[in-house]
């Protein structure tokens, strides 16, 4: 086996901090031929979808890819932009606001890039970029606050696959979950806060997370409990009661049992148990997508309105919001430790420039 290099490598070049920015991914195009390349990548990976492989193939290929990408293109087409999918421009513009943030501290010794787990760009795509610009110590920060074996430990999968192939692995820190770090819970308090503020307060506050297979928290993965505690301290943060607060599970797929109460049952609970306003938030989802805008936004509302309830507001993702960027930055921060990037040394970069000029030679 070739282990990948890095072309016209040179001793000269400055060793750099890469930090790597991570979410789900998206198809390339709202149409059923992206669509389906991106659904057979995602529902491929076992850590989405732990059926045997054998078993599984013959579904994917035989039943769902046959069917759902026209369906999925049909949705994805509601959300589209002239910058493309929502999930795609909202993590770059969370990517450049880390950015300029390191860029204005460390200069060039910290280079900030984003990856997609599925689709483009892809992790080893990027991490050959930043490879090739000296990157030699490597954060990564999957946009996922609550750690999930489907999620997170995927996003970990992919690196360590590209890691295989390379010559010169990078120092690696993986940050696994951030759903109880108190500048996104502040972050998050804010944002509700200031949309509330406008539109004011509803008699229940949903706090809707991305569901899995409930086998999987009998199996030990943490995601449940902490979706939890992040809606406790939000709650706490908010002054609101448990009463205030519904946390719910959403975008289940398949028979099979998965985190309860689900989202679309409880909106219809809730408009016949004569509720009239409600807000959703979704603290799960640090970028808006296809199941925050669509499927919280146009189906949930549905279904609580001809339930009998009358008003329905969905509060945005954080976004690329100035307090979003403020607790990323923070939470990159206290994981950076240690690794002092060369703009905080004493020295002056023309300095270091030659003493490593010489050290190389």
């Amino acid at each position: 086996m070739k282990f990948k290099g890095i072309a016209d490598y040179s001793h000269a070049q400055a060793d750099k901090t890469g930090i790597l920015i991570t979410n789900l991914g998206t198809p390339d195009a709202a149409e059923s031929g992206a669509v389906r390349r991106y659904l057979r990548e995602f529902l491929s990976d076992s850590r989405v979808v732990e059926i045997p492989k054998a078993i599984w193939w013959f579904i994917l290929n035989g039943i769902i890819l046959a069917i759902r990408p026209a369906r999925s293109a049909k949705n994805y087409r509601t959300v589209w932009t002239e910058r493309g999918s929502p999930l795609l421009y909202h993590t770059a513009d969370q990517c450049a606001g880390v950015r300029a943030y390191m860029k204005g501290k460390y200069g060039d010794d910290v280079v900030v890039e984003f990856a997609m787990r599925y689709g483009n760009p892809s992790v080893s795509s990027v991490i050959e970029r930043m490879q090739q610009q000296g990157v030699r110590r490597l954060l990564v920060l999957p946009m996922y606050p609550q750690y999930s074996a489907t999620t997170t430990a995927s996003t970990f999968d992919a690196i360590a696959n590209d890691f295989a192939k390379r010559r010169w692995i990078p120092e690696l820190r993986f940050i696994n979950h951030y759903h109880d770090f108190e500048p996104y819970i502040d972050a998050m308090a804010a944002h509700i806060q200031a949309y509330q503020a406008e539109h004011g307060k509803p008699e229940k506050l949903v706090l809707s997370y991305h569901g899995i297979p409930k086998r999987n928290l009998l199996e030990g993965d943490p995601y449940h409990c902490e979706c939890y505690k992040t809606s406790r301290l939000l709650t706490e943060k908010l002054g609101l009661t448990r009463d205030d607060v519904i946390t719910t599970f959403q975008s289940r797929f398949g028979k099979q049992e998965w985190l309860k109460p689900y989202t679309d049952a409880t909106m219809k609970q809730l408009g016949e148990d004569g509720v009239k306003s409600i807000q959703v938030f979704c603290p799960g989802f640090p970028s808006d997508c296809l199941e925050t805008i669509e499927e919280i936004g146009e189906e949930n509302r549905e279904y609580f309105e001809e339930a009998g309830g009358e008003q329905f507001g969905y509060i945005p993702a954080l976004n690329a919001t100035p307090g979003h960027i403020d607790a990323l930055t923070a939470l990159l921060e206290q994981h950076l430790k240690g690794w002092q990037p060369l703009a905080t040394q004493d020295k002056s970069t023309s300095v270091q420039e030659h003493a490593r000029l010489a050290a190389a030679k």
